[in-house]
C-alpha cells in the first residue's frame, strides 16, 4: 500500500502545471495517499466492524484514485502508458479489499458486499426449489 501511495505522490509530481492538471492531481493524490493511510488503519483496528469499516475506506479510496488517473489519461495530460500499471494496481487493491471484506463479515453471498448500500429493489430474488 505504501508503494501505492508513493508512486501516485511521483505521478502528481510529473504533472503539468495547469488549474486542471492541479486540481485532477490534488484529488488523485489525496485518494491515492489514503488507501495506504487506511489500509495502516485497518491494520490496527480494535475490532472487526472497524476493519470493516477501513477496509471500505480502501475499496472507495483505490477505486477513486483509478477513476482520477483514467481522467488525467483520457484528458492527455499524462499518456495512458504511463498508469496503466498505476490503474491495474488500484483496481487490484479494489479486488483485495472487497475480497477481504467479504472474509471479515464471514459473507457467503454471490452479491459482492461493499460499504456502498444497495437498494432492497436491487437485490436478486433467490429461487426455491420448493412451490
Amino acid at each position: 500500500m505504501d508503494a501505492f501511495a508513493l508512486a501516485v505522490v511521483r505521478l502528481t509530481l510529473e504533472l503539468p502545471r495547469t488549474g486542471a492538471a492541479e486540481v485532477l492531481g490534488r484529488q488523485l493524490l489525496r485518494a491515492g495517499t489514503s488507501v495506504a493511510a487506511n489500509y495502516r488503519a485497518a491494520c490496527r483496528a480494535r475490532s472487526r466492524r472497524e476493519f470493516v469499516a477501513r477496509l471500505g475506506i480502501v475499496e472507495e479510496e483505490a477505486d477513486e484514485s483509478g477513476f482520477w488517473m483514467e481522467l488525467l489519461a483520457k484528458s492527455g495530460m499524462v499518456a495512458p502508458l504511463r498508469v496503466r500499471t498505476l490503474r491495474t494496481e488500484a483496481n487490484e487493491l479494489v479486488a483485495i479489499a472487497v475480497s477481504s471484506i467479504r472474509t471479515a463479515r464471514g459473507a457467503r453471498r454471490s452479491i459482492p458486499h461493499s460499504p456502498f448500500p444497495i437498494p432492497h429493489s436491487e437485490l436478486p430474488i433467490p429461487h426455491s426449489d420448493v412451490h
